[in-house]
């Protein structure tokens, strides 16, 4: 099996894309889609480039620094600033941000998807506090396109109440966060939703096929396994993690409740996406690091590009 649960997330998010157009009819326009992966990819290498320091191990990178004589030496100069490791073991990250945000956002124009996503990368290096992102970038996106475009939206109920799609996301989620060791953090959030859920049924006595149906929402269940779960946001600790979900859940339930806010999950994670760095200070715990491992393929497949059209 793949030690990197990124690997998992793409494979079940690029699933779910097919799913849903095949079984529920999306009108999912795929320009908008491959707009998003590409966009995504694109702007994480870049601003890798900017970013992420060289790769210092590698002597050769000192050619960076040398002055290019000819077209070869320029594209080798290139191929050896692109080869920074860390830039290469980012770009699974930013797959599965692309892949997200074209399973929850809609939108009527490519170019409004390209912002979005471009937005959402570049806030994991812009809106950051010791080393650690601010927010969750596809959740960032996803709430300034909703905030600053006027032809962008969030579809809650586009997977409908059936309940083989909750089995579905719950097995898939759960595979990831047996990877990621994150399964804490879905189980506060759901549990603690669930709860909220149960006590607003029983005050105004409604049947509870009402709230199997509120919790069985497919896009609430891809909100709490694929979303919140992101270990670079989130707290370090498990406590921290346990309080932060419970937190979420409780503004979620009040903005779905008392504002009836349809898109309420996505607002509660943003509002409170700081509280997991003040939890990290009163917390702290060591931050997770993505596996490597996802890096093997496009090492050997530059290496090999190398070699055969970079003159040395």
């Amino acid at each position: 099996m793949a030690k990197d649960a990124r690997l998992y997330q793409i494979g079940f998010l690029a699933l779910f894309l097919l799913l849903g157009v095949g079984t529920r009819d999306w009108s999912l326009n795929w320009v908008v889609v491959l707009t998003a992966i590409a966009t995504c990819l694109i702007t994480q290498a870049l601003c890798g480039a900017v970013f992420y320091p060289p790769e210092l191990s590698n002597p050769e990178t000192a050619a960076d620094n040398k002055p290019a004589d000819n077209i070869g030496q320029r594209w080798r100069a290139i191929a050896l600033r692109y080869r920074n490791p860390q830039i290469l073991s980012s770009l699974p990250s930013a797959l599965v941000t692309g892949l997200g945000m074209s399973l929850l956002l809609r939108v009527d124009h490519p170019l409004t998807m390209a912002l979005a996503v471009m937005g959402a990368i570049a806030s994991k290096f812009l809106l950051r506090l010791r080393g650690k992102h601010v927010f969750n970038p596809g959740n960032f996106g996803i709430v300034m396109a909703l905030m600053l475009s006027g032809d962008a939206w969030v579809s809650p109920g586009q997977w409908g109440e059936s309940g083989w799609y909750g089995l579905l996301f719950l097995g898939a989620g759960g595979l990831v966060l047996q990877q990621v060791g994150r399964w804490d953090t879905s189980a506060a959030f759901l549990g603690s939703y669930a709860v909220l859920e149960a006590g607003r049924n029983l005050w105004l006595g409604w049947t509870w096929d009402v709230w199997a149906h509120r919790l069985t929402s497919g896009s609430l269940l891809v909100f709490a396994l694929f979303m919140i779960t992101d270990p670079r946001t989130i707290p370090n600790s498990r406590t921290g993690r346990l309080i932060w979900a419970g937190a979420i859940a409780l503004v979620t339930f009040i903005l779905r409740n008392v504002f009836f806010i349809s898109t309420a999950p996505f607002w509660a994670l943003f509002a409170l996406a700081p509280l997991s760095l003040l939890l990290d200070w009163l917390l702290p715990a060591a931050r997770f690091e993505w596996s490597q491992s996802a890096l093997h393929l496009p090492l050997s497949f530059l290496s090999t590009f190398r070699q055969k059209y970079v003159p040395e």
